[in-house]
């Protein structure tokens, strides 16, 4: 909505999603003006600005974060997973504070093609619909094409001239993972972000990839290097931390035990800003809204680390990995947040203490560009204390 000002007041904490600086000092007030962050401080500096918003969200003391970004959500063409044949998963994961989802390839799509012209048709209809599709409020990031032996370098070029910026590696028809470092490059030299599939075999027609292949691949992204669901040796995951410079992606629908440990290796080894985090559902897994925030909460208790900083490998990470708007609060940033608290009963003051817990927060409002989106998620606990908002929104109040 042209025009539109909402402000975020009284927050006790407000994670920046930036690794550097987890939680940003001195400031409890956040403006969004026209779908982007345009302020961040202090209620004395920007009352003016607070008086003239069309919405106020008073988040009574509880945390504000940036929005959620699942790196590995398997998103087809629209609202809908053929995986799980359900509809509206989507909307439901903005719930469980996601407000980005990426795409590693449309490789659930019934019927899914491995021809040359097939992929690039799915990918560049995938990306074309979800331009003009924001379930729930979400920004989709779609059209991933599946890389494929018979793409050329002029496939690539077209792809790019599509708007094409995401490719998956380990779908494909080759006789050898090794043989698909052709169409690697190419992607990566016309400015697709290549992620790699990692470890054992994980649908009909896929193979397992092994260290050795992802060295001699070098996509940009490890996908599920933690495994997807099987996770790869501890040898040849040392090998990708210490030898190279990809993404290292930790998913929901991967081995924790391998997870906690990537964590703690990469933190040691100061390699933390190239941790993602993302769900890696729909799929055999099944749909789960609260992915992200349990692998969140889960990595924060177990590793054990700040939640603060893990909360970064979900947001901030990601934008910088996929050059993003999202996932960093701060001016010119996409105006993605979440207001969350301690859930109601729990042994933990605020969100961070919950999460420190291995507890899941109570989301009690979503922000996706600039709007309130939901307000008592369905999906988490109830928030201890529940952010008001001026005027009413009852309609989002009757979510659930």
């Amino acid at each position: 909505m042209t025009g539109q000002v909402l402000a975020i007041v009284n927050a006790g904490a407000v994670l920046s999603g930036d690794h550097g600086q987890p939680v940003l000092d001195d400031v409890d007030t956040l403006i969004c003006t026209d779908g982007l962050i345009s302020h961040v401080g202090r209620a004395g500096d920007l009352a003016a600005a607070v008086a003239g918003a069309d919405v106020v969200v008073d988040a009574l003391g509880s945390t504000v974060a940036p929005g959620l970004i699942d790196s590995h959500c398997h998103v087809v063409l629209g609202d809908y997973t053929p995986r799980q044949k359900t509809v509206d998963f989507l909307a439901s994961y903005v719930h469980g504070g996601i407000t980005s989802v990426i795409s590693p390839g449309e490789i659930h799509a019934q019927g899914r093609p491995h021809h040359r012209t097939g992929v690039k048709a799915l990918a560049i209809a995938a990306k074309t619909c979800f331009d003009n599709f924001a379930p729930g409020g979400m920004t989709v990031h779609a059209g991933a094409v599946v890389l494929e032996p018979d793409l050329t370098e002029e496939d690539f070029a077209e792809l790019q001239q599509a708007g094409v910026r995401l490719a998956k590696f380990g779908f494909g028809l080759y006789a050898d993972p090794a043989d698909g470092e052709p169409q690697v490059r190419w992607a990566q030299q016309h400015g697709v972000t290549v992620m790699c599939h990692s470890g054992g075999a994980s649908i009909p027609g896929s193979q397992p990839i092994t260290p050795e292949h992802l060295l001699r691949l070098r996509p940009d992204v490890c996908g599920h290097v933690n495994g997807g669901p099987t996770s790869l040796d501890e040898a040849g995951v040392d090998r990708i931390i210490e030898e190279t410079d990809m993404a290292l992606q930790l998913v929901q629908a991967g081995n924790l035990s391998s997870a906690v440990r990537i964590l703690r290796k990469a933190v040691a080894a100061g390699r933390f800003s190239r941790v993602v985090i993302g769900s890696d559902t729909p799929t055999g897994t099944g749909v789960m809204p609260l992915g992200v925030l349990k692998t969140v909460a889960e990595l924060s208790s177990l590793a054990p680390m700040d939640p603060a900083l893990v909360w970064s490998a979900a947001s901030g990470n990601c934008a910088r990995v996929w050059d993003l708007d999202a996932g960093l609060v701060a001016p010119g940033r996409a105006a993605d947040l979440v207001v969350m608290d301690a859930p109601w009963g729990s042994r933990a003051d605020d969100a961070l203490g919950a999460l420190a817990l291995g507890d899941l927060p109570g989301i009690s409002a979503v922000v996706t560009r600039g709007q309130v989106r939901a307000l008592r998620s369905r999906n988490t606990p109830r928030a201890a204390r529940l952010a008001v908002v001026t005027p009413d929104l009852p309609h989002l109040l009757d979510s659930h």
